[in-house]
């Protein structure tokens, strides 16, 4: 299980990530291009993922992944009650990847090896 302030604090530990509102909800960015949406209120993020992988996680784990609209963009929705904390840290970290410059993607990288 994911909280809403747990799905914040990832999504914001990504270089160059920040929240900006999006139709009432919070969005995750990096240069203006969305990686992951919370809807604190449902209990669920949607995540932009590769579409291959979109669908090897639903069919892998329906009961936590779902697509709904745009779907044929890699936005996936994920069920936060169900999810436990480092699949969705893994699979938002593809979603930043998604979205993300090169070099913020080098950053990361290099941050993760010193550590």
């Amino acid at each position: 299980m994911v909280s809403n302030s747990q799905v914040r604090e990832l999504a914001l530990a990504f270089p160059e990530a920040y929240e900006q509102e999006h139709w009432d909800e919070p969005s995750f960015r990096v240069r203006k291009r969305i990686f992951a949406v919370l809807h604190g209120g449902d209990r669920r993020a949607v995540l932009k993922l590769p579409i291959d992988y979109q669908e090897f996680l639903i069919e892998a784990e329906p009961q936590i992944y779902s697509a709904r609209r745009f779907k044929n963009q890699g936005w996936t929705h994920v069920c936060l009650r169900a999810v436990r904390k480092d699949h969705f840290r893994k699979q938002l970290e593809i979603a930043w990847r998604e979205v993300a410059p090169k070099r913020a993607i080098r950053e990361w990288e290099q941050r993760a090896r010193s550590t």
